[in-house]
Formats: structure tokens, C-alpha cells, sequence
């Protein structure tokens, strides 16, 4: 006899996801559900809320990679579940990461015969790079005045004020004084002459910077190394030079082949570039080659033997995956020095039609350089009535991500619309932009000017949170600094404590 079956609610095998209680009810936010949902209803619940996110090829606010070929896709996801860590299980894997690097290291002109392997390693992105080669410049400091008797407790490191946010890290986590040479209006990357005129006893290296996250300029390494040549002649010190090419790397070997700012210049000692911008790899890939073994310290490589074999290492992280590695080396050979060279300059050639577009108007200041990472900044003549930050939020309605910011200190009273210029950004989007932008213009004409009336309760209430946060932020630094003080000062009093800088 065949007994009929009864269906629950709870039994959504008959039933559309649309039509199951799964989306009556909230999405978890704080705690993990107490039963389990059908595979369906999870894949819609979350895919539904993703639809209100960007879209990536619209957020021309990043830098980073939104569009990579079928084949190299399908790639990624056949290596998705490979952790590159584990070397002696997945070898292939780890011969790509080392044939990256040697590709990487002579685009950037290293010291490298034919055959030679070159000092380097991939990692999660360029702000663990630079991670890793302030390490290296620190600890080679450090060492040398030791040796010589000399303090080595108050490193520093010379650097732009528009250096991104990674290298503040640096010197906040791992101590490290930073120097920053203020911008000026016009002039919105490092002058390599007040660069030198900072550099010390203490100085580790000189960060310089091809292609500002502000503006996409490219600062002038060559000219930065020729005059810390001559100090470090005048002094005995031997400051070397870290160039972040995080944008600027996979541009200038392609489009500026005669420019100088590589291991071409004796001062310079490592390089990081982020594989997920301009290397043309999704978000996950960042790369740093060093000029030679002996610019890497061998005590920060670490050798691990519990995955199978003797296996060294020197990343900030331990796990993460194989695809990124491995999409970077479908990349590099599948367009080769051609396919890179032409893909970038349709970047720069769609670059001067928005700029071009913009200067049309007659509405626009323009802040970036033609040479340089194809990016465009600019910003409005007239500011009376209307800001930049106005124009940044009305083209979110025709779907553009356009951001507004602040130039970095010394600048702040500047403030800049960008577009960052991608692989898969087309002319016809460049125009396209142009049109919206010149849309939005004329409807910010007609409305009256933003300081045209009192703050709302909302705004106030906005800038009074911020004060309030800002006031806490820096309470807590207040009683951090005090209670290492007191420390310090208790050490200090004990009869048989002796204080060794570290």
C-alpha cells in the first residue's frame, strides 16, 4: 500500500524558492540560524541582496582588475580550492609563482643574466609587499648599526604625503617613523629635492611613488637617485631608494620604455607592483622583487618542513589561494609584451578622450599628467555654487563610480573628482561618462547653491559624530602614549634593569 505523503512547509523540494518561508524572513545578521535552508534559497537570499551592490565595471573609483578572458576564469576557479602554501603538494603551482617573478624582474631591467633566478616573492596584494620590503630595509638598517655601535631604535622613512594608506601601516605597525613631504597645489606628488633634504642617519630608504593613487602622476625616481647618490657620497650613508609601483609598474615598461626609474638606477633596491591592477589579474595578487639576495636579509626567511618537505618563506600570511598566481601567468603569456603594450596604451589613448571630453566643457581644471598611470583628475573651475562632492553623488544615478576626495596635506583645500582608465573601460564609456557628467552639470544649475541655507539637523548631528569619534580616537592614543611612559619610566628606576632599544 502507498501511503500519501504530506509536504511541510519546511519542504521546499516541490515549491519555488519564491513561494517558501525562506524569504518571509530576515536574512541572519547576528547569529548563525538554529536550522539549516535548502541550497536554493540560500544561493537567492544572498544573490538578491548582491544585486544592490556597484557595478564593477562602472566603479571607475578602483584600480583593480574587473574583466579577465573566459579561459582565465575558468582557470581560477578549476585552482580555486589549491592553497599555495602547501609547495610540495602543488610543485606546478610554485613553479609559476617562481617564472612570475623572473618575468616581473626583468621588465624591471634587474641585475639578472639568462638563466638566473631572481630574488622575489606574490603576494595578497602591494600592501603586503611593501610589508615586506620595509622589513628588509629595517632589519638591513638595523643590522648595519649594530655593527657599526650605533642606536638603531629610531628608524625613519622618507616618503610623499600622497603615499597610500599601506605605507602608514607600515610605519605604525612595525614603528617606524614617517616622513612625509607635503604636496602643493599643482604639484601633487614627492619633490625628490625636499625628499633628500630629510633623509638622515635613521632614514631606512626613500619610498617613491610611480603613479600617485591622487592623481596617477609618476614622481621622478631618476632625479630622487641622482641626488641621494650625491649625499650619501657627501655623508658615508648608503639610503636606498623602494619604488611603489603598485599602479605604475605593468604601465612604464609598456608605454615610457626609455624612462628610468627601475633597478636601471643603482639605488634602488626592491620594487613591489600589484598584479591586480594593471597586471590585468582580479583582486588577490601583489608581487615584490628585490634587486639582489643581498637586499634580502637571509634571517626574515623562515623554512618550514611539517607540509611535506624543507620549504622557505617569507609572507606576512600563511595560507592563500593558487588562483591569482596562476592567472598572472596566463596573463603574461598569453598577451605577452605586445598584448600588455596594447592594452595599455588603448588605457591612455581612452584616457586623453575623457580628458579631452572634460576640458570641452570649459567647467574642469584637470590635476593629472598625460604621462603617467591613464588616470584623470579633475575638478571644477567654478565652486561657488557646487562641488565636486555633489557631482561625485548625482552620477551614481546613471550607475558611475566616481569618487571625490581631498588632496593629501599640504592640498587639502584642493579636492578632485578621478577616473581610473581599465582594461574594459571603452571610448565609447568615456564618452558615454562625458555626456552624463555634462547632464548633471546643467541640472546642478538649476538648483540653488549648497551653502545657500543652514545645515541641517542632520548634517550637524553627521559632523558632530565625527567630532565625538575623533575626540576618542585621539583619547586613546593620549593614554596608549602615558601607559608606555610610565612603563618606561618604571624600567628605567629599577636598580638592576637594563634598557635595551629595540
Amino acid at each position: 500500500m502507498v501511503l500519501p505523503k504530506t509536504f511541510s512547509e519546511s519542504d521546499v523540494s516541490v515549491h519555488s524558492t519564491f513561494a517558501s518561508r525562506y524569504v518571509r524572513d530576515s536574512a541572519p545578521r547576528f547569529t548563525m540560524p538554529e536550522n539549516s535552508m535548502p541550497k536554493e534559497a540560500a544561493f537567492q537570499i544572498i544573490n538578491d541582496e548582491l544585486m544592490l551592490d556597484g557595478n564593477p565595471r562602472l566603479n571607475l573609483a578602483s584600480f583593480v582588475t574587473t574583466w579577465m578572458e573566459p579561459e582565465c576564469d575558468k582557470l581560477v576557479m578549476d585552482s580555486v580550492n589549491k592553497n599555495y602554501v602547501d609547495m610540495d603538494e602543488y610543485p606546478v603551482t610554485t613553479e609559476l609563482q617562481n617564472r612570475c617573478v623572473n618575468m616581473i624582474a626583468h621588465l624591471f631591467n634587474a641585475p639578472l643574466g639568462d638563466s638566473d633566478t631572481a630574488v622575489g616573492v606574490g603576494t595578497v596584494g602591494s600592501s603586503e609587499a611593501i610589508m615586506l620590503a620595509g622589513l628588509a630595509f629595517k632589519r638591513k638598517w638595523q643590522n648595519k648599526r649594530k655593527a657599526e655601535g650605533k642606536p638603531y631604535d629610531k628608524p625613519n622613512i622618507v616618503t610623499g604625503a600622497n603615499v597610500q594608506v599601506c605605507w602608514e601601516k607600515f610605519a605604525r605597525y612595525f614603528e617606524v617613523e614617517l616622513k612625509e613631504v607635503k604636496v602643493r597645489e599643482g604639484y601633487y606628488v614627492m619633490d625628490p629635492v625636499k625628499a633628500v633634504e630629510m633623509v638622515d642617519e635613521n632614514t631606512i630608504c626613500v619610498a617613491a611613488i610611480l603613479g600617485s593613487t591622487y592623481n596617477g602622476e609618476f614622481e621622478d625616481v631618476k632625479l630622487l637617485n641622482d641626488l641621494l647618490v650625491e649625499k650619501n657620497k657627501k655623508t658615508g650613508w648608503d639610503t636606498p631608494i623602494h619604488v611603489d609601483a603598485a599602479s605604475g609598474g605593468f604601465i612604464a615598461p609598456f608605454l615610457y620604455p626609455d624612462l628610468e626609474w627601475d633597478f636601471r638606477l643603482p639605488l634602488v633596491k626592491s620594487i613591489n607592483v600589484s598584479g591586480h591592477k594593471y597586471g590585468l589579474v582580479y583582486a588577490g595578487i601583489g608581487w615584490v622583487i628585490w634587486r639582489t639576495k643581498e637586499d634580502l636579509p637571509e634571517e626574515l626567511i623562515f623554512h618550514i618542513n611539517y607540509l611535506g618537505a624543507d620549504q622557505p618563506t617569507f609572507t606576512l600570511n600563511f595560507s592563500k589561494g593558487s588562483s591569482q598566481i596562476i592567472a598572472q601567468y596566463y596573463q603574461l603569456i598569453r598577451l605577452g609584451f605586445e598584448g600588455y603594450q596594447n592594452v595599455m596604451q588603448n588605457c591612455h589613448d581612452n584616457a586623453m578622450v575623457l580628458k579631452q571630453g572634460l576640458e570641452n566643457t570649459g567647467r574642469f581644471s584637470i590635476a593629472s599628467k598625460d604621462m603617467g598611470v591613464p588616470v584623470v583628475a579633475f575638478s571644477l573651475k567654478d565652486r561657488s555654487r557646487h562641488d565636486e562632492f555633489e557631482v561625485s553623488e548625482m552620477l551614481r544615478r546613471f550607475g558611475w563610480i566616481v569618487p571625490a576626495y581631498p588632496m593629501p596635506e599640504g592640498a587639502k583645500h584642493v579636492s578632485v573628482l578621478r577616473v581610473v582608465i581599465r582594461e574594459d573601460f571603452s571610448r565609447t564609456l568615456a564618452e558615454r561618462l562625458v555626456l552624463d557628467i555634462i547632464k548633471v552639470l546643467a541640472e546642478l544649475d538649476t538648483l540653488p547653491p549648497k551653502n545657500s541655507g543652514k545645515s541641517t539637523s542632520l548634517e550637524d548631528g553627521k559632523k558632530e559624530k565625527a567630532k565625538e569619534t575623533e575626540r576618542e580616537i585621539a583619547s586613546y592614543w593620549r593614554n596608549i602614549t602615558k601607559a608606555r611612559k610610565i612603563k618606561l619610566a618604571a624600567n628605567q628606576a629599577g636598580p638592576s634593569v637594563t634598557v635595551i632599544a629595540k
